[in-house]
């Protein structure tokens, strides 16, 4: 059995840690400052809580980081204080939709205290049932990680290379579904805002009928996230700019995940009609 703690049970760290347990290992979390809801699957996951960073990392052997991407570094530079603070030394592993110069600005930060990094990006939902969910992982300690979660919901695929090869991973792969279902609706609401919605549902009907479905999956869906795919998308932007490709696509994508942001977890999950004015609002 391994203490693992996790920052922080959100949507897919709470699942997450239920799956640690799962596969008989013990999570941790730190409870101070946690929404209801947190606690709520911090509990169901039988996560030990903790008062403060301090007191989990000593306690810990593995820390997960699984957070929005805007807070990954402040995560991770609270991590290597924490260290420091108290002599440990956790294998941390970054499991973030961050770009890879993001995941290697984070294991610079987090080495200073004399923690390993392991680079990680999931793709897929929260791993509630079996074959859904994979755990990308790179860099040195990478099979350490993957041995953690033998016998766990979510699949942990060892990728060749240092760190910022899983994050290379996660970010093209959500660069087309996030991506993609960002441009889908900005078409759908210039269609709306020049008179053709109708128009262009019954074209799409006739020569691309898979696509009316997807857009509405993609309103359902994806609003309630836009407040933290804003940041993804920004990332996956940086991706690109790394290597010499456009960006363009992706900032775009941010901006219509910031107009949505609204929607934050909103239960049930708005319209499409309602989706597409708010996109019009800007």
């Amino acid at each position: 059995m391994t203490n693992v703690l996790v920052l922080h049970p959100g949507a897919m760290g709470g699942v997450v840690a239920t799956d640690l347990t799962r596969a008989g290992h013990q999570p941790h979390w730190v409870s101070a400052n946690r929404s209801p809801a947190t606690v709520e699957r911090a509990d169901q996951a039988g996560a030990v809580g903790h008062d403060d960073l301090a007191s989990a990392i000593a306690a810990c052997a593995v820390v997960l980081s699984i957070c929005p991407p805007d807070n990954a570094l402040e995560v991770a530079g609270e991590v290597a204080e924490a260290a420091r603070a108290t002599g440990a030394s956790p294998l941390f592993v970054d499991a973030n939709a961050i770009a890879p110069l993001s995941a290697r600005a984070i294991a610079d930060t987090v080495a200073t205290s004399g923690c390993p990094v392991v680079d990680g990006g999931i793709v897929g939902p929260p791993p509630l049932t079996e074959g859904t969910t994979r755990l990308y992982l790179s860099g040195e300690r990478a099979d350490d990680i993957a041995e953690i979660f033998r016998g766990a919901h979510t699949e942990a695929v060892i990728l060749n290379g240092e760190v910022g090869a899983a994050s290379a991973l996660k970010m093209t792969y959500a660069a087309w579904t996030k991506g993609s279902s960002a441009l889908l609706l900005t078409i759908a609401a210039a269609a709306r805002a020049h008179g053709v919605e109708d128009a262009l549902g019954a074209e799409w009907d006739r020569s691309q009928p898979e696509l009316g479905t997807r857009l509405r999956r993609s309103a359902a869906g994806s609003a309630p996230k836009a407040w933290r795919w804003k940041g993804e998308m920004e990332e996956i932007a940086a991706t690109m700019i790394e290597k010499g490709l456009p960006a363009g696509f992706h900032l775009a994508s941010a901006e219509t995940w910031r107009r949505l942001a609204e929607f934050k977890d909103q239960s049930p999950p708005p319209e499409l009609e309602t989706v597409l004015d708010r996109h019009l609002e800007g």
